[in-house]
């Protein structure tokens, strides 16, 4: 959505609560398709705006708080508050897309306001076709197989974690039948991709387990949610960064248990696998695996077809520049300088193409966030290594900061003209 002066705004012919209901709903759809808490607030304050409404909104990961007044009241007490009780949102460009299309047309007076509302709430009711899920699963096999590849393994463990990874995108789609196993469903496939891992290192080939284990629940591991809390707490959202961040830790130890729990059981039974020293594949391989790694990025971010080479090309143009200049430089700043470009990169995206520069941004800084860090940080420290654990999880906060600092930089650089 662009950014427009108060003055270019219309006073609104609609009903007040015709106009609250639509912005009530588009909230819901941003939020649910992965916006974050600074940028869902300033989208619903600007179309609120244009309305002719004064809203007061405060976003968490699990709820959206609104208050409404007319802008032209002569106090500043609020006609209407309203509650929306929401689960944490994952990224979905398409859907992100379609919303922010409606609210474009809304506000430019296209479309009617009853029948916007009416839009979102399809989008919101829609559900994944089969082929759908089928390339969600086969995407998730893709991103582990990739990632351990990038980890520098040899090719049994590429082969594993994409096995693994296969079984993981499978299990995903049991909360949708099964509601109750959306809570177990990290330690679970945590559980699963170890013991899998296990049973092939100790009756098939051996292997690097770590690696493995890491790449395998590579979709799951929250980088990504981590990386987002950092950015609202820079930006003062202290109350969704925070929570955010607990979020993101209880995921975190959620596959860190299942994975001891894996651990522990084939132990329990005198199932130890043997130590490995596999060869690594070579640096062919290693590119080939981040253009597919790219590519099943796109799918699990649920791109547009017409977007589709661009979202692949973000994380290839965040991993290259991340790679120059941590050759030249440190890790940390080659973080940082893959994230500035990527942040200019998606501003620049949206002031031509019209469009979220989320489709970018997201993208674009997958491959750079340190969910896998973090994931070692805990399991160092549960096998009560707690020197590196405590090393490790101040590789992860440095790498945080370069994300966040590059993405602020890459703002300064080229400033954004749409809130998303």
């Amino acid at each position: 959505m662009p950014a427009a002066h108060p003055s270019q705004v219309p006073d609104s012919v609609y009903p007040l609560k015709t106009r609250i209901g639509f912005i009530v709903e588009l909230s819901r759809r941003l939020h649910e398709y992965g916006t974050t808490a600074p940028r869902l607030e300033d989208v619903v304050n600007l179309a609120s705006a244009r309305l002719g409404l004064a809203c007061n909104v405060l976003s968490t990961p699990t709820s959206i708080v609104m208050s409404f007044s007319e802008r032209a009241a002569s106090d500043d007490l609020a006609d209407f508050t309203q509650v929306v009780r929401v689960p944490p949102g994952e990224v979905n460009l398409a859907r992100l897309c379609q919303v922010d299309d409606i609210a474009d047309r809304v506000i430019a007076g296209q479309l009617d306001l009853a029948e916007g509302r009416r839009r979102l709430r399809e989008i919101g009711a829609r559900r994944s076709s089969r082929l759908t899920q089928t390339a969600t699963v086969v995407a998730f096999g893709v991103a582990s197989a990739a990632v351990a590849a990038i980890l520098h393994t040899g090719w049994v463990e590429v082969a594993v974690a994409f096995l693994n990874g296969i079984l993981i995108g499978a299990l995903a789609l049991l909360p949708a039948r099964w509601p109750s196993f959306a809570n177990a469903f990290e330690a679970v496939a945590a559980f699963v991709s170890t013991l899998t891992s296990i049973l092939v290192a100790s009756f098939i080939m051996p292997l690097e387990l770590r690696p493995v284990v890491i790449a395998s629940i590579i979709v799951l591991v929250p980088g990504m949610t981590l990386t987002t809390a950092v950015r609202e707490l820079s930006s003062q959202h202290l109350v969704s960064g925070s929570a955010r961040m607990m979020g993101a830790m209880a995921t975190l130890l959620k596959l860190l248990f299942g994975s001891v729990a894996a651990l522990q059981g084939c132990a329990l039974v005198h199932l130890v696998p043997p130590l490995a020293n596999t060869a690594a594949i070579p640096i062919w391989a290693e590119w080939v695996a981040i253009f597919a790694g790219a590519m099943s990025f796109a799918v699990l971010f649920k791109t547009p077809l017409r977007f589709a080479p661009l979202v692949v090309a973000a994380p290839l143009l965040g991993y290259v520049c991340t790679q120059m200049g941590g050759s030249h430089v440190s890790p940390v700043f080659g973080t940082f300088l893959g994230a500035l470009v990527v942040g200019a990169a998606s501003n620049l995206f949206a002031r031509y193409a019209n469009r979220p520069g989320a489709l970018i941004r997201e993208p674009g800084i997958i491959l750079l966030v340190p969910g896998s860090v973090g994931f070692r940080s805990l399991s160092y420290v549960l096998e009560r290594n707690v020197q590196l654990g405590v090393d490790t999880a101040i590789t992860m906060t440095a790498l945080l900061i370069a994300i966040v600092a590059g993405l602020f930089f890459g703002d300064l650089l080229i400033p954004p003209r749409r809130k998303l």
